[in-house]
């Protein structure tokens, strides 16, 4: 009797093509039989050994090309890149938790690869599953027209909040404060000596979220309260359909170029105030695509007209918020960078009514920074200047839009 029960598709994948096999459970990845590896003269042979068969999914982006593949769900501990991947046609490998239930592994392509054949065979005595994968060269425009995500609704944005019906909050009411812990499941943003951005955002995400609420006065929601990767622009429609009245985007992020350390608020801009900040706008929106995110519908038109909207409207309120944060954060301790205000053109900031700013509370490249992250002591110190430095806020803003209603 046959051992093995397969399963083997071509798969020539459209943005509504799709493929799930029937099992269930959390499936753990064989790190030790588990390679990327060069096939046949131009092509590239993936092959991933799980504990159990698990449904799963995989298509194609481009600009730049991509393989994303969907598992519901693996558990990949003691997978390392550097043993995984085993040739020079695929750039980067990420893999890790993409939204609740959900696993996702991203390939970065050197050149445009379609799927030739995928399958999985299951042991039907131990369960063990291997799957599959053969991507072979194609032309440019060939792999272009068959790239797109699967139109999937567990996978889709909320719906847009139609703020424009919503009556006017009173004078009175608790700020309700949006905080966006960075990065996020398969995204670990900055990583430095076994301290991961993603998990120590989180931390003080939550710590935040503490001070703001014993303060009274505050109501706060936040993007993720757990590792989960969550797109930019899902970050920004949660934030409309919570009202939120600020919009706080939470990093610690590492520079190889320089030796930037301390606090820094950035605030949303065209064109960067200076280096470091372009380079951070730069990698920040890099996560969606390092995630698998499917970039082909972003409009830079409606973006331009955004940053009017914000200028004119938000942009204000925005930067007096900035301002504000940083003196309170000064007068906590901080430490604060030499040049505390910055400013550039990061798509997390991009809601035109919710001023928002970008705060990296220190870089994981200082070591002084470093150590301070890991300190509980002081990250409520750091916590106390960010409440500090809205409610100063709220008081100027309130009495300046009374002022303009006279």
């Amino acid at each position: 009797m046959n051992r093995l029960r397969l399963a083997l598709v071509a798969l020539w994948l459209t943005p509504a093509t799709g493929f799930a096999q029937d099992f269930s459970g959390l499936a753990r990845i064989d790190a030790s039989q588990s390679f990327i590896t060069d096939h046949a003269v131009d092509g590239v042979q993936i092959d991933l050994h799980l504990s159990q068969g698990v449904p799963y999914r995989l298509f194609t982006l481009d600009n730049p090309p991509r393989l994303v593949l969907d598992f519901q769900e693996v558990d990949w501990s003691g997978l390392q890149q550097s043993v995984f991947l085993n040739t020079d046609r695929i750039k980067q490998v990420q893999f890790g938790v993409y939204v609740p239930g959900w696993s996702r592994l991203v390939l970065d392509l050197g050149a445009p690869l379609q799927i030739a054949s995928a399958g999985i065979a299951v042991d039907t005595i131990t369960g063990d599953a291997h799957l599959a994968i053969t991507l072979n060269p194609v032309a440019p425009d060939i792999f272009a027209s068959q790239t797109g995500a699967p139109k999937d609704a567990r996978w889709d944005l909320p719906e847009p909040a139609d703020v424009a019906e919503m009556p006017a909050k009173p004078a009175d009411a608790p700020m309700v404060v949006f905080l966006d812990p960075g990065h996020g499941g398969i995204d670990p943003g900055a990583e430095k000596d076994g301290v991961i951005e993603k998990d120590l955002m989180l931390t003080f995400a939550r710590e935040l979220r503490e001070s703001l609420l014993r303060a009274g006065g505050f109501e706060v929601v936040m993007t993720r309260d757990d590792d989960q990767f969550v797109s930019l622009e899902r970050r920004i429609s949660l934030a409309h359909q919570a009202r939120a009245d600020v919009f706080l985007s939470l990093h610690a992020d590492s520079l190889a170029e320089g030796l930037a350390h301390g606090a820094t608020v950035h605030v949303l801009s065209r064109d960067a105030s200076d280096v470091a900040s372009a380079k951070l706008a730069e990698r920040h929106d890099q996560g969606d695509l390092l995630a698998g995110v499917d970039l082909s519908e972003v409009d830079d038109q409606v973006t331009g007209i955004l940053l009017d909207l914000a200028r004119q409207e938000t942009q204000p309120r925005t930067e007096a918020m900035a301002e504000a944060l940083v003196s309170a954060m000064k007068q906590t301790g901080g430490p604060m960078n030499r040049r505390p205000l910055r400013s550039a053109a990061y798509s997390v900031l991009k809601a035109a009514d919710i001023p928002s700013v970008l705060i990296e509370i220190g870089f994981m490249s200082s070591p002084r920074d470093l150590k301070n992250l890991q300190d509980p002591k002081w990250r409520a110190t750091m916590a106390q200047g960010i409440r500090d430095g809205l409610v100063n806020w709220r008081k100027a803003d309130l009495a300046q839009r009374a002022l303009v209603r006279q």
